[in-house]
């Protein structure tokens, strides 16, 4: 039987998310306890995250006979900094590569940052087919830099400025470099013409656009027309998490106010 299975990771515990041979990735963890739970083999990946990048909705798909109930407690038993908790039976033919669309966030301290009304104009320019290969890192050289964006969102919450941004596939760093575009533009330290002359891949900025931090950054959701069921037990591991970061940032603010 083909699963696709949901799962939830805090990125920055990790040194990436594609296995790689003498690091601790979250594909590599993954698969290890895929293995020692005697659940699969092999697993297939929707989303290669950057390093320290973060997911709530990231999505792999495997072949078993491990019970259906079984597996997401499985997993979850054997492992740290990530959790799965929705799962839905799949075709034989499923690849979790082949999304409808999937969601990013990315999330701004409201301090130091433009107004949204105005990072909602600048956003509109990335809006669109496009070319981004000015505002992605190289993979292979051979991906086609050509995609749609289909949303850049904008809103306040909680004190914060949430960007929301929604494409079938993003490329290498491109969320994070074009947001990190989108707020020069809002700035007024890029012209909306250089911006739009680079999309056509007939400028480059100056010194290129440095990425925005990863740890800032969420995986939302993966989405391809099925239904995911919920696993019960799966939320207070990250409640968890919550609280301790909490009392951490608590703790280092103190610190930092006696000096």
């Amino acid at each position: 039987m083909r699963y696709a299975l949901k799962f939830a990771y805090d990125g920055t515990r990790f040194g990436g998310y594609a296995r790689q041979p003498g690091k601790n990735t979250v594909e590599g963890e993954i698969l290890r306890a895929l293995k020692a739970k005697g659940i699969a083999d092999a697993l297939q990946s929707a989303s290669r995250t950057d390093k320290g990048v973060s997911a709530a909705g990231n999505v792999i798909a495997i072949d078993t006979d491990f019970p259906a109930k079984g597996i997401i407690p499985a997993l979850n038993s054997g492992l740290e900094g990530i959790c799965f908790h929705s799962m839905a039976k799949a075709e034989d033919g499923f690849n979790p590569r082949h999304a409808r669309q999937r969601h990013y966030r990315y999330f701004f301290p409201k301090e130091g940052v433009p107004p949204v009304r105005d990072l909602k104009k600048a956003g509109k320019l990335f809006e669109g087919e496009h070319d981004f290969r000015l505002f992605s890192k190289k993979d292979t050289g051979k991906e086609n830099t050509v995609l749609t964006i289909d949303s850049i969102v904008f809103t306040e919450k909680d004190g914060l400025i949430l960007a929301d941004i929604k494409a079938q596939r993003f490329l290498w760093e491109l969320v994070r470099r074009m947001l990190s575009a989108v707020l020069e533009v809002a700035e007024g330290k890029l012209k909306p013409e250089t911006a739009r002359d680079m999309l056509d891949g007939a400028a480059k900025k100056p010194g290129g656009l440095r990425p925005l931090a990863p740890e800032f950054l969420v995986l939302m959701d993966v989405d391809y027309g099925i239904k995911f069921s919920r696993a019960e037990g799966t939320l207070p591991y990250f409640c968890d998490e919550a609280k301790r970061a909490e009392l951490r940032a608590i703790i280092l603010g103190q610190i930092a106010s006696s000096f």
